[in-house]
């Protein structure tokens, strides 16, 4: 019963008025009474204008002397959508980076989860108020980074509800607060091109991860890269321009690492899951690029997708999961 009088649960929406969320809500003016500028305001949005006088926060800022990246995308993804922007994620909060995006569903989401995933910091910029949760269903991610993983932002006061003009100008303070902004697949009309747009006006450096010609998913992005995005390959490529480029032997023992203990002895294995990425391969070229007979690679690729490691894409080609 008490549960139902501290959460307000809607359709499309979580309205969380228990005492200990709201006891963390925390005003944040842009000035002091003095004129002067406030210190606790992120001097990330002082340079540029129609930012917002005051936010709400649950958390903290971004620590200004760290770097930052949003990755941001479509609602409705795919699969694939889901693992690079999870990996792109894990892999740059991995190497320090603050992870910032709006928790909408798909892109958003999966990237804030893939930040979470290694113990990273991420930073949601809500089109509502601190103490609402949209959309409902991430409501456990939104706990998780209110329960000390990063911060909820918002220029909208608490009890605020998820209005559809809201997520538009909020985009403007994600780009903001981000020294490189990444797309993970979007339409040609996606709000996450609105994002990319703010980060251009703003001076920032925006990448875009390809896709097929004949995906709807991926015009937005191959757009982006017709105009002069950079192309996302890899994280290393937004790690690069981050200063933050790690060297080969760190990037082959953080792969190394998520193997099984009795999988890290064996070369084949090794070399197998280190030729997979989120991206599908074909067996014909994963062989090529390991060196490893094909009844061997059959059976370790069996082994990999049975334990969750990899998985079938399509017939005959194969992907990492994680």
């Amino acid at each position: 019963m008490q549960r139902k009088e501290i959460l307000v649960q809607k359709r499309n929406y979580i309205l969380d008025t228990s005492p200990e969320l709201t006891q963390k809500i925390r005003l944040v003016e842009k000035y002091r009474p003095d004129g002067t500028v406030n210190p606790a305001y992120p001097s990330r949005l002082l340079p540029y204008g129609q930012m917002p006088k005051s936010l709400f926060l649950i958390g903290e800022f971004p620590d200004p002397s760290g770097k930052t990246a949003a990755i941001v995308g479509a609602r409705s993804c795919s699969a694939y959508g889901k693992a690079e922007a999870r990996r792109f994620a894990a892999e740059l909060a991995s190497s320090g980076v603050q992870i910032i995006s709006g928790m909408a569903s798909g892109i958003d989401a999966w990237a804030q989860k893939g930040a979470l995933d290694v113990r990273g910091r991420t930073f949601s910029v809500l089109g509502c108020g601190v103490n609402v949760c949209y959309p409902r269903e991430n409501y456990s991610l939104y706990r998780e980074i209110a329960e000390g993983h990063g911060g909820l932002i918002s220029e909208f006061a608490p009890d605020a509800l998820p209005i559809s003009w809201h997520f538009p100008i909020r985009n403007r303070i994600i780009s903001a607060l981000a020294d490189i902004v990444l797309v993970v697949e979007a339409r040609l009309k996606s709000g996450s091109l609105i994002t990319a747009d703010y980060a251009l006006d703003q001076g920032k450096t925006v990448y875009a991860v390809p896709g097929r010609n004949d995906d709807p998913l991926s015009q937005g992005c191959n757009r982006l890269i017709a105009q002069g995005a950079g192309i996302a390959t890899s994280p290393e490529v937004l790690l690069e321009e981050l200063g933050l480029a790690a060297p080969e032997s760190k990037k082959r023992e953080k792969q190394e690492r998520q193997l099984p203990p009795e999988w890290k002895k064996s070369e084949e294995f090794r070399k197998i899951f280190t030729g997979l990425n989120s991206r599908e391969i074909s067996l014909a070229d994963l062989q090529e690029k390991t060196g490893i007979e094909m009844p061997q690679l059959c059976r370790v690729l069996m082994q990999l997708c049975m334990s969750g490691y990899a998985e079938e894409a399509a017939p005959g080609y194969y992907r990492k999961t994680y």
